[in-house]
This record gives structure tokens, C-alpha cells and sequence, in this order.
């Protein structure tokens, strides 16, 4: 018993140490005879879930395509390029600010090899990128080598396995002579420190809180809809008849808390019928869709003359009319679902336009039933005033009176769906290149559509159905403040300054023309062995900045925490700062034949180095990942992965800063 309770704990201590050490990716390659002068070699892989693998040809600038590499050939040439097969998805990335393709589940590329006659070899490998919504993972390779003789030479074709059980000796492990070697009176900066860094304890991500964002934000949409002419009048008389049409108290009170219980349901049902047909992955890539974007950007900005007063848009009359007969020809339950039916019918007019645009941005978030639950937080915001009325029926006499503040909050949502309008335009002009919409020009027109708000709030814009009184309350006057605050806030932008409340609906900063803004942090260094030297002989600690060019969250980081004041005032004074990429495609003058956990490994480019470094000394493989040493290799603090909490960022900092100072 003791023993197997050692075992156990030995084990959990194993999975603890490489828990840092990702593999969502497992692929197995073969290779199939389809005529007698040709072959196929097929990469076949298994994506764990929430992993994707970026597919062939996705161009500069964007993430790491998958590419067929030849280390040797002979009696065989390559037909055509890399061939992606099966269901691959195409997205726009904001991020990348381009189109992109990916395989979810399952990949499969397959490469065709023709066979020139005779004896045949062929050696290579696979190179692909794979990302989650966290992390990116450096380029991985998959090795392959086949070798036969032509049809008709009565040979059969040797994979990889088979030839290394073949031969009797092979290369020499080259990690010694090619890597670098400190010599004895230096410090081993390559030493592996996975239990040092482990014993700090590891650092947990960021909680997939994308539910808990589609409650919240269409929860608010419902409190919005509440205060149009179009639900708020209808709220009194309806509390009113439910309590009027029956003697008995509690059952005017349970009628009206069915009537609010079939708004839910009816609206709830309405974002599972959504998911149901589309499916959450099909909703993600409909909304990063450039066509459908500009449809939407125009669908937006009809939605919001609308609320201008330019038109109504409403429902066939004859609809709600024909459920209101059948409200009134019914009793019971039925009677009552058929009147909340009713209400959603017959505002369509005001809640239409909120329901659309909550229905689309939900579906971005990645949570399988975002639609539903931004439903449910909608339709729970709207039935709300309904159930507590009728608990408490004199709060009835303290609800302020239908007016003309209420078209003033429908002009208020117009233009703030203008301004979405931009938001999905800006996807769609990034997706063509088009360069119509960027970033100053996207940030100019929202400068003024708010400033347009706060005039308007203050009573100096009118609109058709505007009354003519010209006393603005305080809370309109704070709403003023609050629009106009927010377009001189995003001003300095203009000369790109990050403007961090923005970010994720502006366009990329690439985009800017005119950039004015350098409070950025820089690394100092982007080889860790130079870098290394440079803090050792200035006595100072290191920050190791695992990166790469294709990795979406490192970016994020490095423009809304790295920017900070206190974060950019520690990286730059008190750390060296080495920035190591570890996909760049710089060649290695030799390539490195090194063994990790059993298998053989060959790192051919820079990025090979930095990734094959991050993976034996640390014990990770994922970015973006920063780690903080002192200038002989030692762990000074657990690491950090993608987090934009700064306080946390500072913390991270600070603490490896006092751990150093106390050596």
C-alpha cells in the first residue's frame, strides 16, 4: 500500500514538472502508392479541442503556414505544392489583419512525389503552427524519410522507423559542439532549471469568462430596450391587466410573473434555435466573414436612421394581430405565452435592432451557447420590471412617465450602432486591403460621432421626433460630459498614441500612417547568449521574452501592459530585456542534430534554437512566456504567460526584482 501511494505521488509530481510542455498536435505520416511513377506522402493529424493548425500559403505577416521541407531527395521530384485536405475554416484575424486558414480536430496535407526510375529517397519534414486563444505554439516539424526502388524492381518502400532499425550506426549527437558551451570560469546559462522555476510554483491563466461577457453586455441590451416607447408604456398596463383580471391577488401576481417567464423562454429559445442551425463555429466564422461584415455595417446603419427617426422598422401587422387573437380566444398558460409572444412582435420596431447586433457580437466570443445566454441576460432585463411590478404593484406610481426622454435613448443607441457600423466595416476593409478605413481615419470619424452624442445630449442637435423642450436634466448632462470626455480622450490617437479602451475595436496600429508615439519597450537583445554576457558583466537580472511574429497575444500584451508607465519603467531600467522569436527563419549556419526525451530532433533555423532552449531549460513551449533570471540562469519568480492584469504584470516584475537584490 505505502509503495503504490509513493508511486502515485511520483507520478503527480512527473505530470506537475512537464505540465508546461504542451502537445496539442499528434501527427502521423505514411505513404501511399497511387500510380507506378507516383506517391503521396500523408500528414495526418489529431487536434486536441480549442487547438487549431494553420494551413498552407497564408502569406507574409500572418502565422505559421504549413510547409513541405526537403533535407534530401533522390529519383524523385515534388509534384505541384502542399495540398491542405479536408474541412479547413477561413477567418479574418483582427490581430493579423488578414484572412486566414485553419483545420480544427482533425488536419490532413498530403505532398506528391514523382518517381524518375530506379532506387528512391526521400528525406524531409513537416513544419506547421498551432494556436489556441492564449497560446501559440513555436513552429513544430514532423520528420519523415521513405526510400524504395520504381515499380517493377520488386523492392518495397523503407519508412523512417524501419531505416533507423536498419542501420547500425547513425550521426553523433551534435548538441555538444554546435550548441554553446560555457567554458568553466562562466556560468552554465543553458543549464535546465525546470524545478527551480516549478518550485516558484506556476502561474494559472486567464478564465475562459466569454459567457459571463455575453450575459453582461446583452443583459445591459435588455435594460436599454426597456426605456423605448416601444416596451417601457406597455409595462404599466400590462402589470395593471394581470392584476385587475382576477379577484385573487396571488394568482394576478403568478399570471404576471408567467408572462415574464414566457419572455424568457421565448427569447432564450430564439439563441438555441440560432445555435442550433449555425452551430457556434459556423456563427465565429459568419461574423469574421468580409461580406457578411459589410452587410452588416450597412444593416447597422439602417437600424440607426431608424432610431433617427427617418422610418419605422416594424413586423407585418397581421402577425401580431393574429397572436393576439389567439391570446384573447385562449385561457390559461397558453393565453399567457401568446401575450408575451405579442410584446415581442409588436416591439420589434425598438428591440430589433438591439437584438441583432447583441445576437452577432455574442457569437465572436468562442462559448458554444453564446447566442442562448446573451439571450437569456436580454430577455431576464426585459421580463425584470414586469415580475417585481407585480410584487410590488405602488411602484407602480413612482415609474416616471412615457416622454420624449425616451426617444432620447433611442437616438443615444443610434449612434452608438454607427459607431459598431465602423467597427465591422474596419474587418472587412482590413480582409481586402482595401486601406479606406485606417486607423486615424477610423479613430476621426468616431471622434466625431461622439461629439455629435454630447452636442446632441446637451439639446443643441434635434431629430424629427425630438420635443421641443430645451432643459437638459443632470443625467443627460453627465451623459454629455461622459461622450464628449470620451472623444477628447480619444484624440491623441490621431499620433498614435495605444488608446487602450479602443483596441478592440479600432484597427491594427500597423495601419496608422502617422505615428508620434514611442513610449515602447524595446529589447535589448535577441540572442540569449549575448544577452546573457551584457547582464552578468552590468550586474544585472534578465526578463527572457519567449515570442514569436505570429503570435496574436503576444502583441496584445506587449501594446496594453508593456505600455504602462510602471511596467515599461521596470523592463527598461531595472531588467535586460532578451526577446527571443521562436519562429524566426533565420538559417543556423550548420544544422543541429540534438535527442530530447528519446527522439531525435534536427534545429535548422534560429527560431529552432530559441523554442529547443525554451523547451529543455524551462519546460514550456508555448508563448507568449516570460520568465525572469539572474544573469547566470537561475529562476528569479514563476513565470507568466497571457495576462493583461498589470498590477499582476508589476508583481511579477517586482517580486523577481527584490528575490535578485536579496542574492
Amino acid at each position: 500500500m505505502k509503495k503504490s501511494v509513493i508511486t502515485f505521488f511520483l507520478l503527480l509530481a512527473t505530470l506537475v514538472l512537464q505540465a508546461q510542455i504542451l502537445e496539442p498536435v499528434t501527427f502521423q505520416t505514411e505513404l501511399k502508392q497511387v500510380a507506378d511513377d507516383r506517391v503521396e506522402v500523408v500528414f495526418t493529424g489529431t487536434i486536441d479541442a480549442g487547438w487549431h493548425v494553420y494551413s498552407t500559403e497564408l502569406g507574409d505577416g500572418g502565422p505559421i503556414s504549413a510547409t513541405f521541407n526537403v533535407d534530401r531527395i533522390q529519383g524523385a521530384e515534388p509534384v505541384g505544392k502542399l495540398k491542405p485536405v479536408g474541412k479547413e475554416i477561413s477567418a479574418y484575424d483582427n490581430m493579423f489583419g488578414m484572412q486566414v486558414r485553419y483545420f480544427e480536430k482533425t488536419a490532413q496535407f498530403v505532398q506528391e512525389l514523382k518517381l524518375t526510375g530506379g532506387a528512391w529517397q526521400v528525406e524531409g519534414y513537416l513544419e506547421y503552427g498551432a494556436c489556441n486563444d492564449e497560446n501559440c505554439l513555436p513552429p513544430t516539424q514532423v520528420s519523415f524519410s521513405f526510400k524504395g526502388e520504381a515499380a517493377g524492381s520488386g523492392k518495397a518502400t523503407t519508412s523512417l522507423a524501419e531505416e533507423k532499425a536498419e542501420a547500425k550506426s547513425g550521426e553523433e549527437d551534435a548538441l555538444s559542439s554546435a550548441l554553446p558551451v560555457s567554458p568553466a570560469s562562466k556560468p552554465d546559462y543553458w543549464k535546465p532549471v525546470i524545478d527551480q522555476l516549478n518550485a516558484f510554483g506556476t502561474t494559472v491563466s486567464q478564465r475562459d469568462l466569454s459567457w459571463l461577457y455575453a450575459f453582461g453586455m446583452s443583459f445591459v441590451g435588455g435594460l436599454l430596450a426597456l426605456f423605448t416607447p416601444c416596451v417601457w408604456p406597455i409595462i404599466p398596463m400590462t402589470v395593471s391587466f394581470f392584476l385587475k383580471r382576477t379577484k385573487d391577488k396571488k394568482k394576478g401576481v403568478r399570471d404576471a410573473c408567467t408572462y415574464g417567464a414566457s419572455i424568457i423562454v421565448i427569447y432564450l429559445a430564439l439563441g438555441l434555435i440560432i445555435t442550433a442551425i449555425f452551430g457556434p463555429s459556423a456563427l465565429n466564422a459568419l461574423s469574421t466573414n468580409a461580406i457578411f461584415n459589410i452587410f452588416f455595417c450597412l444593416l447597422l446603419v439602417v437600424f440607426a436612421a431608424s432610431f433617427f427617426g427617418a422610418f419605422e422598422i416594424t413586423l407585418p401587422s397581421k402577425w401580431s394581430n393574429a397572436v393576439d387573437s389567439k391570446a384573447e380566444q385562449t385561457t390559461g398558460l397558453v393565453s399567457i405565452f401568446l401575450m408575451a409572444f405579442t410584446l415581442a412582435l409588436v416591439s420589434f420596431s425598438c428591440t430589433g435592432p438591439i437584438i441583432g447586433f447583441l445576437l452577432v457580437e455574442v457569437s465572436t466570443t468562442g462559448s458554444i451557447l453564446g447566442p442562448a445566454i446573451g439571450m437569456f441576460g436580454f430577455a431576464l432585463a426585459l421580463a425584470l420590471p414586469f415580475t417585481l411590478f407585480a410584487l410590488f404593484p405602488s411602484w407602480l406610481k413612482s415609474m416616471p412617465k412615457s416622454g420624449g426622454w425616451m426617444n432620447v435613448i433611442k437616438v443615444v443607441l443610434g449612434f452608438i450602432e454607427l459607431a459598431f457600423a465602423l467597427k465591422f466595416f474596419s474587418v472587412a476593409d482590413l480582409a481586402y486591403g482595401w486601406r479606406i478605413l485606417d486607423r486615424e481615419t477610423f479613430l476621426a470619424i468616431w471622434i466625431v460621432l461622439f461629439a455629435l452624442l454630447g452636442l446632441y445630449l446637451l439639446g443643441k442637435i434635434k431629430f424629427p421626433h425630438d420635443d421641443d423642450n430645451t432643459r437638459v436634466s443632470v443625467p443627460r448632462f453627465f451623459l454629455a460630459l461622459a461622450s464628449l470626455a470620451f472623444a477628447v480622450y480619444m484624440v491623441p490617437g490621431l499620433w498614435g498614441a495605444p488608446l487602450k479602451a479602443v483596441s478592440a475595436f479600432a484597427p491594427p496600429l500597423q495601419t496608422q500612417d502617422f505615428n508620434l508615439y514611442t513610449d515602447e519597450v524595446h529589447a535589448q537583445f535577441t540572442d540569449y547568449d549575448a544577452g546573457m554576457e551584457y547582464a552578468r558583466r552590468q550586474g544585472k537580472p534578465v526578463m527572457l521574452d519567449f515570442t514569436g511574429y505570429g503570435c496574436v497575444n503576444c502583441r496584445k500584451m506587449e501594446l496594453s501592459v508593456w505600455t504602462d508607465p510602471k511596467v515599461s519603467d521596470l523592463m527598461n531600467n531595472d531588467y535586460v530585456l532578451i526577446t527571443l522569436y521562436v519562429d524566426e527563419k533565420t538559417p543556423l549556419p550548420e544544422p543541429i542534430r540534438v535527442t530530447e526525451n528519446g527522439k531525435e530532433r534536427t534545429l535548422r533555423t534560429v527560431g529552432d534554437k530559441w523554442s529547443y532552449l525554451q523547451r529543455v531549460k524551462f519546460g514550456a513551449n508555448a508563448q507568449p512566456f516570460y520568465v525572469l533570471i539572474d544573469n547566470e540562469g537561475n529562476p528569479l519568480n514563476k513565470s507568466y504567460s497571457y495576462d493583461e492584469d498589470i498590477s499582476k504584470y508589476v508583481d511579477f516584475l517586482e517580486a523577481g526584482l527584490d528575490n535578485y537584490r536579496k542574492k
